[in-house]
């Protein structure tokens, strides 16, 4: 029997996510919206695409989620969108809303499912699923660091002109203005970043990957990026769904781990066919670890408005 993925919220984000997971044949894709009509015609659209790509999977869309049943996984987009000059904690309360009536369906119908966030502020919202949901914390996953870490590598592939693919990179903490490139553990096929740029340069590097969303928005003035946020979306998909378990930066619960407690926080993770089966902790310097630290207390904030509201 063909898997199955549920994704919620059938805007660029969502709808380039069911794209991509029909286009790997990864599973079936349910696609789930309120505005009537459009994830139904959407959902059509890309099955309609499978004869041209060679792709055979089936594509629905449905306006509630008794279609949705017996999900493996359940991807979260839905949400209102950054604007130019907007941050994503503008976003805090009215997505807050929108994820907690998301998660609390997914779990009607797909009780065994795994959570995958995609819905700013991010870390934030990977906190509201996964207390609405009471889902053990391996089944509970946001995707930042895939996106932000991918990011920090096209930026350094560009300045060195060199493939992405002989980039390693890892990015800490948030989703936002206060994530943590760790340049230091950055490499081109092994050879260390520093040897490569100097500081200003990496600097510069580092600080266009933190703003690489606001960067997207400014551009696009209506809209905020898709194509790679779906992308790194549905890397963590194929990784659950065949148990490749891939070592991925992504948003995790964290009891105690970098000193962190009760929050998600981007970390590395091993991700398989049971979400996250292993948190890897690694030795931080002390500005690493203070700017870690910031990041989680930006977070914590967001918690707190939150719990206002619960």
């Amino acid at each position: 029997m063909r898997k199955k993925v549920t994704v919620v919220g059938v805007g660029n984000v969502g709808a380039n996510c069911a794209l991509r997971i029909a286009g790997k044949e990864l599973a079936d894709v349910v696609l789930v919206d309120i505005v009537e009509g459009v994830p139904q015609g959407k959902g059509l659209d890309i099955l309609e695409s499978g004869p041209v790509e060679g792709y055979d999977v089936n594509v629905i869309g449905a306006n509630d989620y008794e279609a949705t049943a017996n999900s493996d996984i359940v991807v979260i987009t839905a949400g209102f969108p950054r604007k130019p000059g907007m941050s994503r904690d503008d976003l805090l309360l009215a997505n807050y809303e929108i994820v907690k009536t998301a998660t609390e369906q997914a779990v009607k119908y797909s009780p065994n499912s795994i959570l995958v966030l995609v819905t700013n502020p991010l870390d934030a919202m990977c906190w509201t699923a996964f207390q609405i949901s009471k889902f053990s914390k391996n089944r509970v996953i946001g995707m930042a660091g895939v996106l932000d870490t991918a990011r920090f590598r096209t930026f350094i592939a560009q300045e060195l002109g060199v493939s992405v693919s002989n980039v390693t990179a890892l990015v800490l903490g948030g989703h936002g203005d206060t994530m943590v490139p760790i340049s230091r553990l950055t490499n081109v096929s092994g050879i260390p970043l520093s040897e490569l740029l100097d500081q200003a340069t990496i600097d510069r590097l580092v600080d266009r990957a933190r703003n690489g969303g606001a960067e997207i928005v400014k551009y696009l003035k209506t809209g905020s990026a898709y194509y790679a946020p779906s992308a790194a979306a549905v890397e963590m998909v194929e990784s659950i769904l065949k148990d490749q378990k891939k070592v991925l930066p992504c948003a995790a619960y964290l009891e105690g781990e970098y000193g962190i407690k009760d929050l998600f926080v981007g970390v590395p993770i091993k991700l398989g066919s049971r979400g996250i089966e292993k948190i890897y902790e690694i030795k931080l310097q002390p500005d690493e670890q203070a700017a870690l630290a910031k990041s989680a207390a930006a977070v914590k904030e967001l918690i707190e408005v939150i719990k206002t509201k619960m």
